[in-house]
């Protein structure tokens, strides 16, 4: 059974280009494009893993994940914070919020499967 990925991203381009790249590698893929919309995902089926922006309108990243950790179903889907943003302030403020892994645009899709190989729930 193919594992669920969710990304959450405002970017409709950054999105197919991350949903193409975790596709071809097997994984089944919900889309979001902010963490509003991301919340609205999160209905109870399984998600094995999220991948989120930081900088996105109505609900940032930071916020997003934070949310996601006080939902009881997902407390514990790893996150990977897939963002521009590299100041070591905001990636603090992603782990203390519950990201598992950061990894700064413009990225290889071969470093974001192999992150997301390692991080995926079974």
């Amino acid at each position: 059974m193919s594992k669920t990925i969710l990304v959450v991203e405002d970017s409709s381009s950054m999105r197919q280009v991350v949903s193409i790249a975790l596709t071809r590698a097997g994984y089944e893929v919900l889309e979001a494009g902010d963490g509003v919309e991301g919340l609205t995902r999160l209905d109870g089926r399984k998600i094995n893993l999220i991948i989120s922006d930081v900088n996105m309108p109505r609900m940032d990243g930071i916020n997003f994940v934070t949310q996601v950790k006080q939902h009881p179903r997902y407390k514990f889907t790893p996150v990977i914070m897939l963002t521009t943003e590299d100041a070591s302030s905001k990636m603090q403020q992603g782990k203390v919020a519950g990201a598992k892994a950061w990894i700064t645009k413009p990225f290889s899709p071969p470093v974001l499967l192999d992150a997301v190989a390692k991080l995926v729930l079974p």
